[in-house]
């Protein structure tokens, strides 16, 4: 059950060379217990236990040439700050790339 490739997928390739890798969480839980029941002839004993896992998709690591970028797969934000924090990263990437054009036409 617990094995890296549970957390981190193996890489997929697509055909015009962009690699994804899956990312996952998993979520563990165990529960037991039990009572001695007072019964008027005889003692008796009741318990019970479970367990149970969750596998939930996160997120896709994104490569392509030098670009890693990270796609979510969770619910869209709900307020406007969290969005603005989703939104980071994206940013980031096409302040880069405009950089490395604007460089490279001054050369």
């Amino acid at each position: 059950m617990v094995d890296v490739n549970t957390i981190v997928g193996e890489p997929i390739t697509t055909p015009d060379g962009i690699t994804l890798v899956p990312v996952s969480k998993v979520t563990f839980g165990f529960a037991s217990g039990g009572s001695d029941l007072p019964l008027k002839e005889k003692g008796g004993f009741g318990g019970g236990n479970g367990a149970g896992i969750k596998i939930e998709p996160v997120s896709f690591i994104v490569i392509r040439g030098d670009s890693v970028r990270m796609l979510n797969v969770a619910p869209p934000a709900s307020t406007t700050v969290d969005r603005l924090v989703e939104l980071i990263p994206e940013v980031i990437d096409r302040v880069d790339d405009y950089l490395k054009k604007r460089k490279a036409e001054r050369e």
